[in-house]
């Protein structure tokens, strides 16, 4: 219990304790974004999940301490630390991008390379099991495949894909947690502790960041945030053999992506708010948060739509743990 609860406590009170001379900082050095699903446009501090990281960070080291000196579980410290070292990296690649500004940051192509180059610790050490199991066909030998090829795959696919669907109150640090949850839960009942740790880090430096983060925010967390969720979500899936069920609980990014796909990337998730800060949708449509706004024809406010979605991912990860527990996939 103690290998749990320690990692999980040490993420939140860090962010807890960081996060308000933080988010006065950034104010001070102008590090601010418009919050646009305002009418007012307030000015937000920005860089948040560069101190979800610093929470993250302290939760996988007390795992670590956990581990060597009180002997309480056992992890595989090579896989951990790679893992470890490829959310880094996809965090500073967030960071780079929160830095140059919106609309100004890393191009498409450059976001799509960057993150392969975070998966090398991964491949370095051949993470994960080369057998997967595939819908409809079975367990699979993938051999060196599985190495060279899906793992830096799924890292830039996922990060990437996490970094869609944002841009409103609360969200990115909701459907963080449902789906981090999600796949905690399943990689605790698999014995998959060193995945689990990943995700209990996580979990505790997303709830304390959601404090901040919710209806009206004090902080945004950038890319650097949701860049570095997607790619923790990849490094679980890959290290706990859950590639499938890893799928499955982005299956609203997907959607999101071949929405976005669709407008050529020219889309945008905001909506247009009125002076009492309800929401329309953008004429261009373009993105699931849009379709939510156009079936509230103008009367949802920004908390609603985020609650809408995160309903529907948790509902979704519900399912997907039904389907686990029944051994369906």
């Amino acid at each position: 219990m103690l290998s749990i609860v320690l990692p999980l406590i040490l993420a939140l009170a860090s962010v807890l304790v960081i996060m308000p001379p933080f988010i006065r900082r950034m104010r001070a050095q102008g590090f601010l974004g418009k919050d646009m699903n305002k009418y007012n446009k307030p000015l937000v501090a920005e860089l948040g999940g560069v101190v979800v990281f610093l929470g993250f960070s302290f939760g996988i080291f007390s795992a670590i301490f956990l581990s060597t000196y009180l002997h309480t579980f056992t992890i595989d410290l090579s896989v951990l630390l790679a893992g470890f070292s490829t959310i880094a990296m996809i965090c500073f690649i967030g960071f780079i991008d929160d830095i140059i500004g919106w609309k100004k940051g890393i191009r498409q192509w450059q976001h799509a390379l960057f993150p392969i180059i975070a998966a090398l610790p991964l491949m370095a050490i051949a993470a994960g099991e080369t057998s997967m199991f595939i819908p409809f066909i079975g367990q699979t030998q993938l051999g060196i495949i599985y190495s060279l090829i899906l793992i830096p795959i799924g890292v830039t696919g996922a990060s990437n894909a996490f970094n869609m669907l944002a841009g409103f109150n609360g969200l990115e640090a909701g459907q963080g947690i449902i789906l981090t949850a999600t796949l905690t839960i399943i990689a605790l009942l698999s014995g998959q502790i060193t995945a689990a740790l990943f995700g209990i880090a996580m979990i505790g430096a997303l709830i304390a960041f959601l404090k901040f983060n919710w209806f009206p925010a004090k902080i945004f967390g950038g890319d650097s945030l949701t860049l570095m969720v997607g790619a923790n979500l990849a490094v679980m899936s890959i290290i706990g053999n859950m590639e499938t069920i890893g799928l499955l609980v982005i299956a609203l990014f997907v959607i999101e992506f071949l929405i976005k796909a669709r407008h050529k990337f020219q889309s945008e998730c905001f909506g247009i708010p009125n002076k009492k800060n309800q929401l329309s949708a953008s004429p261009k449509g373009g993105s699931l948060t849009q379709m939510v706004m156009r079936m509230g024809r103008g009367k949802l406010k920004e908390a609603q739509v985020t609650g809408i979605i995160l309903g529907i991912q948790s509902i979704l990860c519900a399912g997907i743990m039904i389907f686990y527990l029944f051994r369906i996939i």
